[in-house]
């Protein structure tokens, strides 16, 4: 279960480095301060999701 959960966690990383870059280069205004928002939010999880799951352990 830990496998699928960090996998979620790689996910919402991958999510985050995609936003970021999309609304560095391609939007303008208030939507790329939204699309960063989210972005950062998503890396946040993320990595909360993948510090969780190596402090873990092992699972048995």
């Amino acid at each position: 279960m830990k496998m699928w959960i960090s996998f979620g966690g790689m996910g919402a990383l991958i999510v985050a480095m995609l936003l970021i870059l999309w609304s560095r280069y391609k939007l303008k205004g208030f939507f790329k301060f939204i699309v960063a928002l989210i972005a950062y939010i998503c890396l946040i999880v993320g990595g909360l999701i993948i510090i969780l799951v190596v402090m873990s352990g092992p699972s048995a």
